[in-house]
């Protein structure tokens, strides 16, 4: 028999750097959902439309997707937005303190402190049985390290001994999770960056909770 497995697929906008150059907010986004996955067979259809109609698409990513493309797949999330929970982390990066600002410090903290408040409410539950953790490929193995200890440290802390979890890296391509995750991330931090809640009031029924961190730090 399958477990009852919560997937927690993560993504992130805004770059790591912190001089006037760089964005002002850093956007750190969890989608969590349970199986079976509502979204995978409309979006797979609209990849196959896509192909047929002369579109050399293998996946969908949001910054790199034509505004059409764009807009059908937000269309597509919207109405199934019901089965999914968003939760996000909104760093205002000018009040991060100087030592935080390494990205191998700064990434894995503020990734650590999200999981902190989103694996709480999925325990509440009471039928979870396993935290999946789904993050796209990263490249660098010590910033690939420094993640996977900041979750084993959340987790390991706040988890019931019966309650198993595990991290995945895998390129986004492979889950429409991630896609969906990349997608909200990006309307997200258009709302925080540039003022534009367009994309964003599309998938706002999901939103579960929105945390901001900013001066006073202590991860």
């Amino acid at each position: 028999m399958a477990r009852e497995c919560s997937y927690i697929f993560l993504d992130e906008s805004g770059n790591f750097d912190f001089s006037a150059n760089g964005t002002r907010y850093f956007i750190l986004t969890a989608v969590t959902a349970r199986r079976p996955f509502h979204w995978r067979d409309a979006l797979d259809d609209f990849k196959y439309d896509c192909i047929e109609s002369g579109v050399r698409i293998e996946y969908f990513h949001c910054y790199n997707d034509s505004k059409r493309i764009r807009r059908a797949v937000f269309d597509l999330i919207a109405p199934r937005s019901a089965r999914v929970n968003i939760d996000y982390l909104v760093v205002d990066k000018s009040k991060v303190p100087s030592p935080m600002r390494d990205e191998a410090r700064f990434y894995p903290a503020m990734l650590g402190h999200l999981l902190s408040l989103v694996v709480p409410i999925e325990l509440e539950s009471g039928d979870t049985e396993e935290i999946v953790i789904i993050t796209d490929t990263i490249p660098v193995n010590r910033r690939r390290r420094a993640v996977e200890k900041a979750v084993q440290t959340t987790l390991a802390s706040m988890l019931p001994s019966e309650v198993k979890y595990r991290i995945l890296h895998h390129q986004s391509r492979s889950h429409y999770g991630l896609q969906i995750a990349d997608y909200c991330c990006w309307a997200i931090f258009r709302k925080w960056e540039r003022q534009d809640s367009i994309w964003f009031n599309q998938i706002s029924s999901a939103v579960r909770n929105e945390f901001e961190l900013g001066g006073g730090m202590n991860i």
